[in-house]
């Protein structure tokens, strides 16, 4: 049966394709035919050098280290490619946009500049790990419906000392521009939502991200203590007004009170769902950490808080409720229901990141510098971003026992298993290799007298020693 939509598939992964090409400012032609190279290889990616054996890389592995060690990418010219193309939406018709950070780990690169202690959860449960490696901030735009895919749009590495809330804010206004401007956003249409993780201030990223067609839902840690309102002032009372309301302490359910819109959903994988919402809630923030530089009084950052509560996980683990903070006030209950299902689809970035390291062998390469790294994971995604456009275009070449999927239903690792065949209709636009002769090397029985300089790992330290309390109390600040 014939696809409507796969003619103009098909244009725009030709048109990716020549715009990537084009962003290629120097060893355009290795670096590009080893993104083909990634793409065309039978398996998970394990070695760059054995991508060097492939027909459609025409060049030796030497060049294939050059072009990483030399090569030079316009990333303005391929982020803005990136976000030309098609991008899903929600069920609602607005653009979702998840953010998070992923590390490629390098514990034994002492030579390598730029390390920072990433954190990483261990094998044993509840246990956290500290390991050098590169952190990395990812924006991936989600899709709805029991999918795997995502459309990942911008990928910035998170420099030694650097402050990850500017950072992050500084990546999203860029892909947020850059989607404006690409006409995927127009006045009158539903704002793009941004979710996040417990990791990040979501009511400063909301304060820093004000000016733009934004919507911040970040997940709150369940120790929280937020503010509600500021009660009406009384005629005739002595003193400053009052900035901020009673306390609502997410561990303690005495202070939450009713909930203004409540929800009994029921979900495939979780079971039944039980989802409160509560208005105008806010943080009380105190001129420390952050808000340090902040000029004049400390805004007020009124939000929703919603809680959810699922019956099961599917790892059979005991489920904890999860707190939800937006940055927008009075949602209605269709809203409500919209911001948790959209959280829930923030997991599908976890499945990229595997699908990265895992099959595109993003962290498989024993790179020097960090400029080799960024330029290695502009092009895994590169390459994930012509899977993405040539998803109802390739055709199922299932193994024995797969399931059979219908067109447009493959996942990401499936898609790419019949890419070789796309690839010869797309054509390419790489220039064949010039005939050249290795370089003489070092003469034999002569040492390397220049060894490399060893750095050391970026770790951020406390100038006062806190010790953890037997009774842990709630953040009374935000």
């Amino acid at each position: 049966m014939h696809d409507p939509d796969a003619g103009s598939a098909s244009g725009d992964l030709v048109r990716f394709r020549h715009e990537f090409y084009r962003s290629l400012t120097r060893r355009a032609d290795a670096l590009f035919e080893l993104a083909e190279a990634v793409l065309c290889a039978e398996g998970p990616v394990r070695s760059l050098p054995e991508l060097s054996l492939l027909a459609v890389h025409r060049r030796g592995h030497g060049g294939l280290y050059a072009g990483l060690a030399h090569g030079r990418i316009d990333v303005d010219r391929l982020r803005d490619a990136i976000v030309a193309g098609p991008l899903p939406r929600a069920s609602d018709g607005r653009i979702v946009l998840a953010v998070d950070v992923t590390c490629w780990f390098r514990p034994e690169a002492h030579t390598a500049p730029g390390r920072v202690m990433c954190h990483a959860y261990g094998r044993n449960r509840n246990q956290h790990l500290a390991i050098p490696g590169w952190p990395y901030s990812i924006v991936a735009a989600l899709e709805t419906g029991r999918s795997s895919w995502t459309a990942p749009l911008d990928i910035q590495r998170l420099a030694p000392g650097a402050d990850a809330a500017t950072v992050t804010a500084e990546q999203l206004r860029r892909v947020v521009t850059g989607l404006i401007t690409r006409g995927h956003w127009q006045p009158g249409d539903p704002e793009i939502l941004i979710v996040a993780d417990a990791g990040y201030d979501g009511p400063r990223l909301a304060f820093q991200l004000a000016d733009l067609p934004v919507a911040v839902l970040v997940r709150m840690r369940s120790d929280r203590v937020l503010r509600r309102s500021t009660p009406p002032h009384t005629p005739h009372t002595v003193g400053r007004p009052r900035r901020h309301g009673s306390e609502f302490v997410f561990g303690d359910p005495a202070t939450w009170g009713d909930p203004d819109v409540a929800i009994d959903a029921d979900t495939r994988l979780y079971g039944p769902a039980l989802v409160r919402s509560w208005n105008r809630l806010h943080p009380r923030l105190t001129h420390r950490t952050a808000w340090t530089t902040h000029v004049g009084s400390l805004p007020i950052l009124e939000g929703t808080v919603v809680r959810l509560q699922v019956d099961r996980l599917p790892s059979g683990a005991i489920p904890k409720p999860v707190w939800l903070w937006h940055s927008h006030v009075d949602l209605d209950t269709r809203m409500i229901d919209l911001l948790w299902q959209a959280f829930l689809r923030r997991f599908d970035i976890e499945h990229t990141f595997r699908l990265f390291k895992q099959t595109l062998g993003w962290t498989c390469p024993k790179l020097r510098t960090p400029e080799q790294a960024d330029r290695w994971g502009w092009l895994v995604l590169a390459a994930y971003t012509q899977l993405r456009l040539a998803r109802r275009l390739a055709t199922d070449l299932r193994r024995p026992w797969e399931k059979p999927a219908p067109p447009g239903r493959l996942t990401p690792a499936r898609v790419r298993r019949g890419f070789r065949n796309l690839r010869a209709q797309a054509g390419s636009p790489a220039s064949a290799p010039k005939p050249t002769r290795p370089g003489p090397g070092r003469p034999p029985g002569h040492r390397n007298h220049r060894p490399a300089i060893r750095y050391d790992v970026h770790v951020v330290t406390s100038t006062s020693k806190k010790t953890k309390s037997s009774t842990p109390r709630p953040r009374r600040t935000g």
